[in-house]
């Protein structure tokens, strides 16, 4: 079984290949076209700058700071990512749920106060793998604004200090009620609850033939062995 590091008020594993696991810093930079543009390090972007970055890259914004994001996923993930929109999506369509599932490239608009949709002060845009929005007033043609009921996260070695950090709060802040991070060497899934006050719990961390029951969507079980076989 892989060790476990503490960060703050949980655990996570770690890689067992140093290779894996080292961590390619996100560049600070915009593209736009094929030339580079110099950030102001004093201004912060919003959403409505994010708006006019015309180009193929895909980027996030946390607190007005742009991250560029990987071109694509391994081929692991990509399997990761189906196996469990199909066990989410085909929970919902037997139960003729009313929640929508979402995978990346999909915006999440998450303000600094819940009411704010101007597209001016909003600082902080992401791009989750998967994401469950069960309160459909929250989407429209541009994506989702608000916090989706169910985050997942499905780790990279570029990924995997961000997704822990700044993600993290993000989430946390934005008030996401689970969020999930996916290890996909480890056969893991760590998930995050928040609590009454705002805060996530001590996370779980769920290995190998580990079950994890979906909060968002009562009465779903994840069961791992079947979700990494293979893989």
């Amino acid at each position: 079984m892989p060790k476990k590091k503490s960060r703050k008020n949980y655990t996570y594993p770690e890689k067992e290949n140093d290779d894996e696991s080292m961590i390619i810093e996100e560049p600070a930079a915009v593209v736009s076209g094929s030339s580079f543009l110099n950030l102001n390090e004093s201004k912060r972007y919003t959403y409505a700058d994010y708006l006019t970055w015309w180009d193929d890259k895909r980027r996030e914004l946390i607190n007005g700071i742009v991250k560029l994001m990987s071109p694509a996923a391994s081929t692991r993930h990509a399997r990761l990512s189906y196996r469990l929109e199909y066990r989410l999506s085909s929970f919902i369509e037997k139960r003729k749920g009313k929640c929508q599932l979402f995978h990346a490239p999909f915006d999440v608009r998450l303000p600094d106060k819940r009411d704010e949709t101007d597209n001016n002060k909003i600082y902080t845009v992401v791009q989750p793998d998967i994401c469950l929005v069960c309160d459909l007033s929250k989407l429209d043609e541009k994506g989702c604004i608000g916090a989706p009921d169910l985050v997942i996260e499905i780790q990279s070695p570029s990924t995997a200090r961000y997704d822990v950090t700044e993600k993290f709060d993000a989430y946390e802040a934005a008030g996401v009620p689970e969020y999930w991070i996916v290890y996909p060497t480890d056969r893991a899934i760590t998930v995050f609850l928040l609590q009454p006050g705002g805060k996530y719990n001590r996370a779980v961390t769920y290995q190998y033939v580990g079950k994890i029951p979906v909060q968002a969507l009562k009465g779903l079980i994840i069961d791992l062995e079947e979700l990494f076989e293979g893989l």
